[in-house]
């Protein structure tokens, strides 16, 4: 270790709890972070500052306006770029011991081993259950331990999953909710600085898993509301022996995802046999909508049955996680052609 870095982390040497034996622990540390979000951003940076050698970050999505209230790594000038391509530039300005591998690719199956396999410990940022199974399934097949996070309005979790033989991710949630039950934080919200605060929790375990350093969360779940100051630690007790991947992340879904220029055509173009649904609450319907009727997602169980049989259904939102959600939804009710339209109104109008 050079000079530099000895004053670097001079700090966290010092602690005799740490010494220069978990900084190196930290310098030859492999860890692989999936998203580069909300929870990614803080994660990379504070990882980061604190020595690990070697990050892959995995991502394959664009800075955007609405990330950067809680993305604290971007700013105007990054919108439009890979999230992965900024992130390494500046990760590598941060700290330039560091070794960054670049992921701009969507977490499939097909690709999710080859990753994963390069890495001591993985770290899943993501926000979807989908990734979620996913990244479980393939840390207990490769037997790589895994910190967990979730962030939802004002209250996040966080756990150690498959370390020292302890619980996995399908211990607490065994198999992923029906699409149409799960909230999303572009859907419901998010406040900016919870995925900070969890993001510097699941870091810090991340450190503690590398470094053998005091007590993980491996076997609880940690909660914590943020608006009523209230800490909550869950048991988990170990179930499973799974030895093998079973998450299908790339089935095709049971209706069609539609771009923007085919909506315009189909709605130009309407007959009888087709019917426009927006799954926008009523008020986002009635201050600007693009036809139909309103039917909004949280209240589409009881009332799908208005929709009348033998119609042709066209699903659409604010950026297409709802109607997708509806259209999962509906394909187990309807008997009709479902679509829904990608990308929602915003598309529209890019």
């Amino acid at each position: 270790m050079e000079t530099s870095e000895m004053n670097r982390y001079s700090r966290q040497i010092i602690l005799p709890e740490f010494g220069l034996e978990g900084q190196h622990q930290l310098k030859n540390a492999k860890v692989l972070i999936i998203g580069a979000g909300g929870l990614g951003c803080p994660i990379l940076q504070y990882l980061t500052s604190s020595g690990v050698g070697h990050i892959g970050i995995v991502d394959d999505d664009q800075v955007s306006e609405s990330n950067l209230h809680r993305q604290i790594l971007y700013d105007d000038s990054d919108l439009g770029k890979p999230k992965v391509v900024v992130a390494a530039e500046k990760l590598t300005r941060l700290n330039p011991f560091v070794k960054i591998d670049s992921h701009g690719i969507r977490l499939s199956q097909d690709n999710a081993k080859d990753i994963f396999v390069k890495y001591d410990l993985v770290i899943d940022g993501s926000d979807n259950f989908t990734t979620r199974y996913l990244v479980n399934d393939t840390c207990v097949a490769l037997g790589k331990p895994l910190i967990f996070g979730s962030i939802l309005k004002f209250e996040g979790q966080v756990s150690v999953f498959n370390y020292q033989n302890g619980p996995q991710y399908r211990d607490l949630f065994p198999d992923p909710p029906a699409e149409h039950e799960v909230p999303n934080c572009s859907e419901i919200g998010v406040i900016g600085i919870l995925p900070g605060l969890i993001g510097m929790y699941m870091s810090y375990e991340a450190i503690k898993v590398i470094c053998k350093l005091g007590e993980t969360l491996s076997g609880k779940l940690l909660v914590i509301n943020t608006l009523k100051n209230q800490h909550f630690l869950f048991n988990i007790q170990k179930k499973n022996n799974l030895s093998e991947i079973k998450t299908h992340i790339d089935e095709q879904p049971p209706y069609v995802e539609i771009k923007a220029e085919e909506f315009l055509r189909i709605r130009n173009n309407a007959s009888k046999d087709i019917l426009l649904v927006d799954v926008r609450e009523s008020h986002e319907h009635l201050a600007h909508n693009l036809g139909g009727i309103n039917i909004p997602l949280n209240s589409l169980s009881q009332r799908y049955k208005d929709i009348p049989i033998g119609k042709s259904i066209v699903l659409y939102c604010q950026r297409g996680i709802r109607s997708r959600s509806a259209a999962s939804f509906l394909s187990n009710m309807y008997q009709g052609k479902i679509y829904s339209l990608s990308g929602g109104i915003e598309a529209i109008y890019e």
